[in-house]
This record gives structure tokens, C-alpha cells and sequence, in this order.
């Protein structure tokens, strides 16, 4: 595993956390689900149901694969292999993937404007400063706004074992610009 995913994937630990007790457990996917709806004012309810899902999957995915002694949570060291390993936990990254990047285009013009993206990302729990430089390395556009897919391909580029320089490094904050 490089260096790069692995602070990765302490980060986005440390995030999901969400009541801050040091383990995963259902409740930080529900705390963190509800925090990303309440930023998602404008987006419709399919794109909400979907991030919901998307959440509540990522939980059961967890869980079902990880919590072998059936405790209800997962450990740091039980979760950086696991979600590094795109065999068993690729098609839940994807799925939310696409259903973040959606959230993020309540028009359906297939282009999600800065604000939003960072009123998201904000509600997830990464740092302002390190939103706004992975916003710059996803290269807007003249009206400041990037595509649902980069932003999509760009979460899941965030879990892969194997890429370094990516723009999702951006978040980790010692690799802020």
C-alpha cells in the first residue's frame, strides 16, 4: 500500500467516526448520513435515498465483512485493509460514489458548482482549505464547477491502494496546497 492511501484511509477513519469513540459502529454512518442530507437542501428525494443507501451500505458492508466477533464495531486496524482492498469493498465505494457526486447536481445539469461541493464535503468533515485545493486539482471550469464524474472517479481513485498524486491527496492536511 503506498503512503499516500494509507493517510488516506486514516483520514477518512478519523471522519466517519463521527461520534468521535474511536471505533466504527452503526451510528457514525447515521450521524454522518444525516449531516451530508441537511447540506443536500436542494437536491431531490431519489438523490437523498440514494445517499442514505449509499451510507447504509457501507455501514452493512463493514459490519458483514469485518465485525467477525460480532461486537457491532470496527477498529481502525480491521478497516485499512479492508477498504483498501477494491475486491471486497470496491462496488460499495462505487455506489457511493455515484451517489455523493449526484447529490452534489440537484439541476441534473451533470455539473456541481463550488459551494455545494464544499458545503458537502464540509458536512463529511474534511477542512475547508483542503475542500477548496481538491476542488482546483479536479480543474473547474470558467463558471467554477466540475463534472459529476470527475468528482465521482475521484472518490473512488481516494480508495485505491495504488495511486499517489491524485487530487483526493489534497485532503489529507499535510498535503493540502
Amino acid at each position: 500500500m503506498r503512503t499516500e492511501a494509507a493517510e488516506r484511509i486514516e483520514l477518512v477513519f478519523s471522519l466517519f467516526d463521527a461520534n468521535g469513540n474511536g471505533v466504527l459502529d452503526s451510528d457514525d454512518f447515521d450521524l454522518m448520513s444525516g449531516r451530508v442530507l441537511k447540506a443536500a437542501v436542494a437536491s431531490d428525494d431519489n438523490a437523498k435515498r440514494a445517499i442514505a443507501a449509499a451510507f447504509r451500505r457501507y455501514w452493512t458492508t463493514l459490519a458483514a465483512e469485518l465485525d467477525t466477533n460480532g461486537d457491532g464495531v470496527i477498529s481502525v486496524d480491521e478497516f485499512r485493509p479492508f477498504v483498501l482492498d477494491p475486491g471486497r469493498f470496491g462496488p460499495t465505494i462505487a455506489e457511493f460514489a455515484e451517489a455523493l457526486a449526484a447529490l452534489g447536481d440537484p439541476d441534473g445539469d451533470g455539473l456541481i458548482e463550488r459551494p455545494l461541493f464544499v458545503s458537502l464535503m464540509t458536512a463529511i468533515g474534511f477542512e475547508e482549505a483542503n475542500i477548496n485545493a481538491l476542488f482546483d486539482a479536479f480543474g473547474p471550469d470558467a463558471e467554477d464547477r466540475i463534472t459529476v464524474g470527475t468528482w465521482a472517479e475521484g472518490i473512488k481513485d481516494y480508495y485505491a491502494p495504488d495511486m499517489a498524486g491524485i487530487p483526493g491527496d489534497r485532503l489529507v492536511s499535510a498535503r493540502a496546497v
